[in-house]
């Protein structure tokens, strides 16, 4: 996926289609070839129901994910939300459960490969099944230690072809759908439904995910939400449609089936046993995309609690091959630990409870960054009808916890627990970090307690999402267009040039832009400094920016309550590119102010001198 360059940072690669294939790619393995069968025998028919309230169920956390991935696209990313916002404390635990709820799925994946197994070899017994996933999940370490990543197109290709294959499997199957195995549709009780719907929680996992990648995609703003929206919309209804057409064409023969896509292409006259095969193939390749993906993704999570000091520093590590090789060996082993003594259930169950316990507190992190008022808290997306979907979604989660049964609540009880203690006896006195949660408890208390440390860390990532380095500025200065004016003209003339120059470039009518532009240039706050005006409007549309430098070496008069002017800086933007614009804004003014920089404009050779003094006086100030 993404790699680091020479500074050690993330680069960003992944495109909508490659947000979208983590996504979905995560999400149709497990939760589609084995647990159906099992969860048919919790709920019988009904079972649909239970994988549409868990689809429905997931919206206010994939809202929040959305809008605090794209306010804080970092690596780690579940793990630094629920920091950042609730404290070092709480991020211990939800790190923790970010952690290994990841391994617990990734763990499910590899019993996967190992059910699969019995296909070639029906002899295999369960000991031998959990052997074959312990000798992959080996395998797939070794490949990460080693340093060989994933290719976006590999992905991309793999999500295709099994939402090809499935396509297939349900267009083939909707005419031998046999519509009595739908009787008695709630035979197992309507409170089976939810209890189900907890079971089956592990299947949305996968969007979890892109929030540990969401440093590395490109357009974070549009492309993880869109990503998470079109993974979840797609795959629910791929769940809904292909445990129908199972149901349909196997009956109660589904009930506790560890193959039943398989078996159900068996049991559809046109697919036979060459389509059965299909499946088997599709499934195996589901389960060693998420296997591998989810041991590399692991070990993000532990990564970034390394580097805040969390964990010992040997867990942020990087091998000379660019790996995290002992998060990777650690994680590797506890997924050994809880293949060998955790039955199918119990994994599933676990799982389920943590990713649950994860979306509970990352449903409250929104909440507690909304309502801290912080300044540079500013995602490109945010949660439609706040706050009353996170509100909900909390009340779900919570019953829904009840829901799983006292074996997972007891593993997730004492899975706090030694958050809390891990974070009381090791990390407490090696950090101090500040957190948006306390800039809610100073509004209320009156007494500062803040030192604007976090707001600080949010613009740094604010820079860095919108890619506002010094780097784009010199950029943006470069490309920009310099129009000389050797003599006097009007205001209007003047404008309506500028109009004219910049249409083609926004897309949008000159009139249009003259009207905006003129309305602007009658404000006196245009002129920043002595012979210096900015002109700039934040305009209706998208993607939509572009930077005009004007010199008038006679001097403009735009009104009689301003000098003359000689440098002209035009700045117009859409709102989507809105700290682009006040960056780029700020720093004009700031280079302006320089002595006598009128003077040295004007005396300026050519366009490119002129450019060349702008970008002096910025490197300059930098090293100040």
């Amino acid at each position: 996926m993404g790699v680091e360059n020479e500074c050690g940072s993330l680069k960003k690669e992944l495109r909508l289609i490659d947000i979208f294939s983590i996504a979905a790619g995560a999400m149709i393995s497990s939760g589609l070839f084995i647990l159906p069968g099992i969860a048919y025998a919790k709920a019988g028919p009904a079972v649909i129901l239970a994988y549409a309230f868990a689809s429905i169920l997931i919206i206010p956390a994939i809202f929040s994910k959305a809008e605090l991935s794209t306010a804080m696209p970092k690596a780690g990313g579940t793990y630094f939300f629920i920091d950042r916002s609730m404290g070092p404390l709480m991020g211990t635990i939800g790190g923790f459960a970010a952690w290994f709820s990841l391994a617990f799925k990734s763990a499910f994946a590899l019993v996967g490969i190992g059910v699969f197994a019995v296909l070639l070899n029906p002899g295999l017994t369960d000991l031998q099944i959990k052997l074959v996933a312990v000798f992959f999940c080996i395998l797939f370490a070794a490949i990460n230690i080693y340093g060989t990543k994933h290719s976006g197109k590999t992905q991309v290709m793999l999500v295709m072809g099994l939402i090809f294959l499935l396509f297939i499997y349900i267009l083939a199957g909707f005419f031998y759908v046999d519509s009595s195995n739908f009787d008695n549709f709630t035979t197992m009780g309507t409170w089976s439904i939810f209890s189900t719907a907890g079971l089956i929680f592990v299947s949305f996992g996968g969007l979890t995910k892109v929030c540990s990648v969401a440093e590395e995609c490109k357009k974070p703003g549009r492309n993880i939400p869109l990503g998470m929206f079109l993974a979840w919309g797609i795959v629910s209804l791929l769940y809904i449609l292909v445990i129908y057409v199972t149901i349909g064409v196997i009956g109660e023969d589904l009930s506790g089936s560890v193959t039943p896509i398989y078996d159900g292409a068996l049991n559809i006259p046109v697919l036979g046993g060459i389509g059965a095969a299909a499946m088997a193939v599709a499934a195996i390749l589901a389960f060693i995309s998420t296997a591998n993906a989810g041991i590399l993704a692991a070990s993000r999570d532990p990564m970034a609690m390394g580097k805040d000091q969390l964990l010992p520093n040997s867990f942020a590590k990087v091998s000379k091959r660019g790996t995290p090789f002992f998060s990777i060996i650690f994680t590797t082993g506890f997924m050994i630990v809880i293949i060998l003594f955790l039955d199918l259930e119990s994994l599933v169950k676990t799982a389920s409870t943590l990713k649950i316990l994860l979306f509970l507190f990352i449903t409250i992190s929104l909440i507690i960054m909304r309502q801290s008022k912080i300044r540079n808290y500013n995602p490109k997306f945010k949660s439609p009808l706040y706050p009353w979907v996170q509100i909900a979604g909390i009340g779900g989660f919570i019953f829904i916890l009840t829901q799983m049964g006292i074996l997972p609540m007891l593993l997730v009880g004492c899975f706090i627990c030694f958050g809390f203690w891990w974070y009381w006896f090791y990390a407490r006195d090696k950090i101090w970090r500040e957190y948006t949660l306390l800039n809610i408890i100073e509004g209320v208390s009156g007494e500062k307690s803040t030192g604007y440390l976090v707001d600080e860390e949010l613009r740094e990532i604010i820079i860095e999402r919108d890619e506002l380095s010094e780097k784009s500025f010199e950029k943006i200065i470069k490309e920009a267009e310099v129009i000389d004016v050797f003599k006097y003209s009007l205001p209007d003339k003047f404008m309506s040039s500028l109009a004219d120059n910049l249409s083609n470039k926004l897309k949008i009518k000159t009139e249009k832009l003259y009207r905006l532009l003129k309305k602007r240039s009658s404000d006196s706050n245009i002129a920043i400094h002595p012979g210096v005006a900015v002109i700039s409007n934040i305009i209706k549309g998208k993607e939509k920016f572009a930077v005009l430098l004007v010199r008038s070496k006679m001097g403009m008069i735009l009104s009689d309550k301003l000098d003359p002017i000689h440098a002209f800086f035009v700045i117009v933007s859409s709102e989507d590119k809105k700290n682009l614009y006040l960056h780029t804004l700020m720093r004009i003014i700031s280079v302006t102010g320089e002595a006598d920089f009128d003077k040295k404009w004007i005396t300026a050779k050519n366009d490119e001198d002129l450019k060349k003094l702008i970008l002096k006086i910025w490197r300059d100030k930098k090293e100040i």
